[in-house]
């Protein structure tokens, strides 16, 4: 089944950008995944197209109009697929959220600009507004990008070695462990000993260690719920 994506935006030539490299790229040409851009601009008011009017109440920028948006969002057949708003106020996106999308039929996702997108339309379309991080950007298009690579490189066939994404950040709650490679000896710092000795259970412990003590130097919230989930799982039922 190819995952199906549409992306809803004022700047459609902005797509597939670094999606169109690499893996994801590779994806995108054997069918893994499939693209399509809707241009915002057609379904605008007036001779010059605007998608955009002032904030009500007054204030700084403008907001997107829920009758263009609204009428770009209807043009597309969601098949199942569910509506996304990339927006700095949504739902921080997730490991988790990324497997449980890229295991469904795609995404439809809207790219916001100027101050962002009347309420009524997010409410009467049912969007899902997704975050990819607290900070802002001119716009959704980069965000989108982000949220499909994630969902693209989980796909089957796309990452080639699929064993490789069991091991990455966030896939079992804690970062990833260091990773080396040849020479053994580089600017006076050697690969770890126990690395090179052929002891898979050694190497395992010595990995499981190393992620859990970044996870809780440089993400003590992450190293807190990974606790929190060992401590349930060792929990006798009751």
């Amino acid at each position: 089944m190819t995952f199906k994506t549409t992306i809803l935006t004022l700047f459609p030539d902005a797509f597939p950008g670094v999606l169109g490299a690499s893996i994801i790229g590779r994806g995108l040409e054997t069918g893994a995944w499939s693209l399509e851009t809707v241009h915002l601009r057609q379904f605008g008011e007036g001779k010059h197209k605007n998608v955009d009017d002032t904030p009500a109440g007054g204030g700084a920028g403008m907001v997107m109009r829920p009758d263009v948006i609204g009428a770009a969002i209807d043009s597309v057949p969601l098949q199942g697929r569910p509506l996304l708003y990339m927006s700095p106020r949504g739902k921080t996106l997730t490991q988790a959220r990324v497997r449980e999308l890229s295991a469904g039929p795609g995404v439809v996702m809207l790219c916001g600009r100027f101050e962002g997108l009347d309420e009524r339309v997010i409410e009467a379309r049912g969007m899902e507004e997704v975050s990819i991080g607290d900070y802002v950007l001119a716009g959704g298009e980069v965000a989108a990008q982000v949220l499909l690579e994630a969902c693209v490189r989980l796909l089957p066939g796309v990452a080639g070695n699929a064993e490789s994404l069991t091991h990455e950040s966030f896939e079992t709650g804690l970062l990833e462990h260091p990773q080396y490679t040849r020479p053994r000896t580089w600017e006076g710092h050697d690969i770890p000993d126990v690395l090179l000795s052929g002891d898979h259970k050694k190497i395992e412990e010595w990995r499981r260690s190393q992620a859990e003590a970044l996870t809780k130097a440089r993400r003590p919230d992450l190293y807190a719920a990974f606790q929190n989930t060992v401590a349930t799982r060792a929990r006798p039922e009751s």
